[in-house]
């Protein structure tokens, strides 16, 4: 196991997110930055990253490097975290009944709706005046 990289992809809404982890001492760097540079002050977006790291009892023992694009901070986040999750469970298969207990292994499918033509937006319309 030792230097050995694991990999997998994790998606959410517009956000793909590939992640690339090996055994090292909890080293998190998302597009060539740390995730302290990546995020910001968003600390509910860094918890949301270690969250599957935290559940599984890992945190600080595997470096990870990620690599994200598409959609905003929440969804890269969350995209991170279902890529986390993936690789998780490709290291070690026991750790799948903790993650799908979490939801973690489940991908959110929800997408934004289209607008549609004749409405201001996927459904709202444009006021209605009698008079």
């Amino acid at each position: 196991m030792e230097g050995k990289k694991y990999f997998a992809t994790g998606r959410r809404k517009t956000s793909v997110a590939r992640i690339w982890m090996e055994p090292g001492e909890g080293k998190v760097i998302i597009n060539k930055k740390t995730m302290d540079a990546f995020f910001g002050g968003l600390d509910m977006k860094k918890a949301v990253v270690q969250q599957p790291l935290e559940l599984t009892e890992n945190l600080g023992k595997y470096n990870i490097h990620a690599n994200v694009h598409g959609g905003g901070f929440t969804g890269q986040a969350e995209a991170i975290r279902h890529g986390i999750a993936r690789t998780l469970t490709i290291i070690n298969p026991e750790y799948r009944a903790i993650l799908k207990k979490g939801g973690l292994l489940t991908r959110d499918s929800r997408e934004k709706e289209r607008k549609k033509y004749g409405l201001k937006g996927a459904r709202r319309r444009f006021q209605y005046s009698k008079r």
